[in-house]
């Protein structure tokens, strides 16, 4: 017995069919959107590409296929470096400082500004803590070297409180607080703006139980409002430490010196002074290949360890 088309049970449409009907329906959509796939396609996947160099003896006149193949030869030649440990050292320093201090100072500047009955106020503070953000890193830097030179505005003030009056950048012990306390304050007005718009979905009627039970700003600030945006917190802090080995080099560049190396030169640092300045090609890119492997591998594990404790992670 045969049973008529419409009782018959649809045959699946392939992946193909199925897109080629989205992209006629939604096709001014896909148009919006290509200009971000083509940047990542050209700036994100297609250096990967490039990556052969780190196991080749490159020279830009072979170009990619006309090199020898050396294996792991640079990738061993990084790992007994003289300066290898002290680049792992200060990237780790220098990362975890910055994650430390760095990563709650949004979230702290966020709870506090929430809690600001004075909206004027607020969002006057808002509008200052944001203005370093759309600052250039080289005038930024320009201004970090000025403050904190000898007779600089910062080291002036410290030295009312028998602060030694030197040349701070000049000084090793002092490049790392020098350069997180300017992080912070370069990123911490730009950085809470995801924590305020998290704060906005907070769920009124918890903060209205709260007041029933008698809880003051403090046990609901801990009880209500950091566990209404934990989800937030735990997707920012695992981006934070996928990007530790990968710390600003452009600002520390512009800051650091050969007085200052051994506490101020990281991976990222090192790579552009082999490849860029000394045109040591597949030495610089097996390093960045390497420091790319440690934050993938960061981010795996930070995200496997925040499901298992929280059970909250990017995927």
């Amino acid at each position: 017995m045969e049973y008529p088309i419409s009782a018959q049970r649809a045959r699946p449409q392939s992946f193909s069919r199925r897109l080629q009907k989205d992209l006629k329906k939604n096709k001014e959509l896909y148009l919006l959107i290509l200009p971000v796939i083509l940047f990542y396609v050209v700036f994100k996947y297609g250096p990967i590409f490039g990556l052969s160099i780190a196991f080749e003896n490159f020279t830009p006149v072979q170009g990619f296929f006309g090199n020898d193949f050396v294996g792991l030869k640079y990738f061993k030649e990084f790992f007994t470096d003289y300066y290898f440990a002290r680049l792992i050292k200060n990237t780790i320093v220098i990362s975890f400082s910055t994650l430390i201090f760095g990563f709650p100072a949004p979230i702290i500047l966020a709870l506090m500004l929430n809690n600001v009955s004075n909206r004027l106020f607020s969002r006057a503070v808002q509008s200052i803590s944001y203005m370093p953000h759309f600052i250039s890193t080289v005038v930024i830097c320009g201004m970090i070297v000025q403050l904190t030179t000898k007779e600089g505005a910062i080291t002036t003030f410290l030295a009312m409180f028998g602060f030694p009056k030197v040349t701070m950048l000049n000084q090793a012990s002092m490049f790392v607080p020098v350069y997180i306390i300017s992080g912070i304050w370069q990123s911490i007005g730009w950085g809470s703006i995801i924590y305020l718009a998290a704060l906005t979905n907070v769920d009124q009627e918890l903060y209205d139980a709260a007041d029933v039970d008698g809880a003051g700003k403090f046990a609901k600030m801990f009880h209500v409002t950091l566990p209404s945006i934990l989800p937030t917190i735990v997707i920012m802090f695992i981006l934070q430490v996928g990007k530790m080995f990968s710390i600003g080099y452009e600002k520390i560049i512009l800051l650091y010196n050969p007085l200052t190396y051994s506490t101020a030169d990281v991976i990222t640092t090192y790579v552009y002074r082999k490849g860029l300045l000394e045109g040591n090609w597949s030495y610089s890119t097996a390093i960045g290949m390497f420091d790319s492997v440690i934050n993938l591998l960061l981010v795996i594990g930070t995200n496997k360890l925040s499901k298992k404790i929280s059970g909250m992670g990017l995927w």
